[in-house]
């Protein structure tokens, strides 16, 4: 049992599997325990708990900790952060997480378990996994909390964002509606987390266009401020421009450069560009622009700096 074809026919059988195999599927294929043990060790695989294997090259990472738990233990259903990624959403956090039938207590390798209900049509299939589907996987965010976190997931859901799987262009449709998502926050009646959850949900904004403009907009909204998000200006040649926020009365468009931001050359020409033509609107009367970093590590600062100019331009504003 130690020709190559054999060992082929494992790799074959981890590749079917996210590049993990249970010693217990190739034993009911025909491997002698002892052979299989050598061959393991020889080829340079990589034990990730007791039975469970990654081939050799393949990262004992997230999706391989999926991999291993589901196949151990089937019933597991893949949840929360970490269903949120294999549908493509945005996440704050990611970790291996599932879903588990309550008095069921297996040992989740690298993972944590929920113990809570689960309906038949509240699972699909993502990239072989049993997964929970993305309305019931951000009713459980929404549930579970924090709300930034919470938020920047849902919002990712119900907008268009770019894209890590093969979609064209690298951008995705929105993965479900805001409508969705509440039925089902209300078919879990009863679950902890229901009441708040229905309160976070109703300040979503499917304008949001990534992580950090949700988080930017919440710190504002925190802090007493509420510009308009994504407000369609138009130029003065006639072009359409959507800034980030804007505070209309006093003229103020805020701008939020996530991590992608001029990540080329020609991106760098676009949004260069793209900024001269906020400003050259006539509702425009200044623009700031903030880094990610400034908005999850300085938030202090982005609205303090908000709040000045703000102070500054009404102070501008000839009395009425």
């Amino acid at each position: 049992m130690t020709r190559t074809g054999d060992a082929v026919s494992l790799t074959g059988l981890a590749g079917a599997q996210g590049g993990v195999v249970m010693t217990a599927q190739a034993l009911a294929d025909g491997w002698d325990r002892r052979q299989l043990n050598r061959c393991l060790l020889r080829e340079g695989w990589t034990r990730i708990g007791r039975g469970v294997w990654a081939e050799p090259g393949r990262a004992v990472d997230g999706m391989a900790l999926l991999w291993a738990n589901q196949l151990a233990h089937p019933q597991l259903v893949v949840s929360h952060t970490a269903a949120a990624v294999l549908h493509d959403i945005e996440t704050r956090t990611e970790r291996v997480e599932f879903i588990g039938p309550r008095g069921y207590t297996p040992t989740v390798r690298g993972g944590v378990l929920h113990q809570m209900p689960l309906r038949t049509g509240e699972i699909t299939t993502v990239a072989g996994l049993r997964a929970t589907t993305v309305a019931r996987t951000m009713a459980d965010l929404l549930r579970a909390g924090p709300r930034h976190e919470a938020l920047v997931a849902v919002e990712s859901a119900v907008s268009r964002r770019p894209s890590r799987g093969p979609e064209p262009a690298g951008r995705r449709g929105p993965r479900t509606r805001v409508g969705e998502i509440a039925r089902a926050l209300e078919s879990g009646v009863g679950l902890q987390g229901a009441r708040a959850a229905r309160e976070w949900l109703a300040m979503v904004d499917p304008k949001a266009g990534s992580p950090a403009e949700t988080i930017a907009r919440l710190r504002m909204n925190d802090g007493g401020l509420y510009p308009e998000s994504q407000a369609l200006l138009i130029t003065p040649a006639g072009r359409r421009v959507f800034p980030d926020f804007l505070f209309r009365g006093q003229g103020l468009a805020v701008e939020i450069e996530g991590y992608r931001w001029h990540g080329s050359r020609e991106q760098h020409q676009r949004d260069t560009a793209r900024f001269n033509e906020v400003l050259a609107c006539p509702e425009v009367r200044r623009l700031l622009r903030f880094t990610a970093s400034d908005v999850y590590q300085r938030p202090g600062k982005v609205i303090g700096d908000i709040r000045g100019a703000l102070a500054q331009l009404s102070g501008d504003q000839p009395d009425a």
